[in-house]
């Protein structure tokens, strides 16, 4: 779409795996792209995976290699409170978001990122990340320099990962200030 709509200046948001994608999106239209926000996403290196990024994914990936059909991974099952189904908690939100929920590839999770495009690293990044999450997810530290060379902008929601839904206006001011 970026290519075909000659789109430039964009401002890409990356919320959780799709970490992975705006990424190797950027690698790819790295001239097209004014910045990267990463949503309580993963953040690839060159040639890893979300099981790389995230190693945790790797047990999802063995139940659905060992049971069912093997190729899928359904998504996570919902926690006590506060955590919820990735942080909602409201029981009408709860039932929305499971209706939007689909299983997922275990091939996706598995396949390699390239980001080898010097100019992607260029780009800016801004990182916001939601803190109510249960201890076993681990995220990786955000280096103090971004691969330009400028600081590190981190930004922090106090919520858990799907903050479009517990705190949308929140989400909506602080990406506008992004793109500013």
């Amino acid at each position: 779409m970026i290519e075909d709509e000659h789109l430039t200046e964009v401002v890409l948001v990356g919320h959780s795996y799709a970490g992975l994608v705006v990424s190797s999106v950027a690698n790819a239209v790295p001239d097209r792209i004014a910045h990267l926000v990463y949503l309580d996403a993963m953040v690839p290196e060159d040639g890893e995976t979300a099981v790389d990024v995230m190693p945790g994914i790797q047990f999802a990936i063995d139940q659905a290699t060992s049971s069912g059909d093997g190729w899928r991974v359904p998504p996570m099952p919902e926690l006590p409170a506060p955590y919820g189904l990735f942080g909602v908690t409201d029981p009408a939100d709860v039932g929305w978001l499971r209706a939007m929920l689909s299983d997922m590839s275990v091939l996706c999770l598995q396949q390699p990122v390239h980001l080898d495009a010097p100019a992607a690293r260029t780009i800016p990044r801004t990182h916001i990340h939601n803190t109510v999450a249960p201890d076993s997810i681990v995220r990786r530290p955000v280096p103090a320099l971004q691969p330009n060379g400028a600081p590190s902008e981190v930004w922090e929601l106090p919520t858990g990962h799907d903050c479009m839904i517990t705190m949308p206006v929140e989400l909506s001011e602080l990406l506008l200030k992004i793109a500013s």
